[in-house]
């Protein structure tokens, strides 16, 4: 029998079926994964104190998980955004928390046009209605030409970057606004966001979720909005307050919404929000594709790799443990 791995890395939870990826690279390091049986604290505060590394999809690291985990030396998350761990918590035991910020950027864009194409030609009404038996084109809402309408992008990040010129190709004018406001070298042009709710036919979502952005799409945002335009939402549910959403679609303050993101996940589905024919809901897909999963586990792996075998991962998220000034996250 061989020797023992030198290092045991908690896999938290997993959208894949298997760890063939994570364990080949993971080999490099003389280290092997362990499966959660369950994503729930207690179990991951069990399986944590005996782990040198923790690696998560969306499962929570709570405060108590990490301190738990008295040997970890990375938390690497298996995704861009970071809600789910408790980053302060591992900044103060001075453990590197990582991402792949960058790993999904094409396929979000992608599902966020497609979610506004849905939209605006009324692809999932009547094709409700259509497999429902009522084939009837004069039940369908009213159709308005794609170019020459606007969309607003909130955030202006890599996604949102990405979808810009996508969106430009089909005539749409778009505006966006960030905390930054920096158009990155596009044409671009850059509102604030009262100007973006109220001018545009589309919003779109592309924005971390933290303390500044958690509902930041609540009732007053809603009512600014044009009573023909579309909520889309790719980034993260929390920073929408669902009940304000469903009272605008109720009150027709927004003409609908796609939605892919929500808070709790899974939703309760029997909600009225999410059975309303006028909202467009998938299953927090826009990431998805066989080679961005493949990549991100890939990237994921190799990052806790790097840190295993003393060296510098590619993302951090708390540069300050490292001695490096932190990252301002707004959006």
């Amino acid at each position: 029998m061989g020797a023992s791995p030198q290092y045991r890395v908690l896999i938290t939870d997993r959208a894949w079926p298997n760890l063939d990826i994570e364990r080949r690279v993971l080999a490099e390091a003389d280290a092997v994964p362990i499966d959660a049986p369950s994503s729930d604290e207690a179990t991951l505060v069990e399986l944590a104190r005996d782990v040198d590394a923790i690696a998560t999809c969306w499962a929570k690291v709570t405060p108590a998980v990490i301190l738990a985990a008295a040997r970890c030396r990375v938390i690497a998350r298996f995704g861009i955004g970071l809600d789910n761990i408790c980053l302060e918590t591992a900044t103060a035991r001075g453990i590197p928390v990582t991402c792949v910020p960058d790993y999904c950027v094409a396929e979000v864009a992608d599902h966020t046009l497609a979610l506004l194409l849905a939209c605006a030609r009324k692809v999932a009404f009547f094709h409700l209605r259509t497999k429902g038996g009522e084939y009837n084109l004069q039940n369908g809402p009213s159709l308005r030409r794609i170019s020459g309408q606007k969309l607003g992008l909130v955030g202006f990040g890599r996604i949102a970057r990405s979808l810009y010129p996508k969106a430009k190709a089909l005539g749409l004018e778009v505006l966006a606004c960030s905390s930054s406001g920096d158009p990155h070298g596009t044409e671009c042009r850059m509102v604030t966001l009262e100007q973006l709710l109220g001018e545009s036919d589309y919003v779109s979502l592309h924005l971390p979720l933290n303390d500044r952005t958690r509902q930041l799409i609540g009732w007053p945002e809603l009512q600014r909005m044009k009573t023909s335009a579309y909520l889309i939402n790719t980034s993260r549910g929390a920073i929408v307050d669902s009940r304000a959403l469903a009272r605008a679609l109720e009150n027709g303050e927004i003409a609908g919404a796609a939605l892919d993101v929500f808070d709790p996940e899974p939703p309760e589905l029997a909600d009225p929000l999410y059975r309303n024919e006028r909202v467009i809901v998938t299953p927090h897909a826009a990431f998805l594709s066989e080679e961005s999963l493949s990549e991100l586990r890939l990237r994921t792996s190799t990052q806790i790799v790097h840190v295993l075998q003393g060296r510098r991962p590619e993302h951090v998220a708390n540069a300050q443990v490292y001695g490096n000034p932190p990252q301002m996250s707004g959006f």
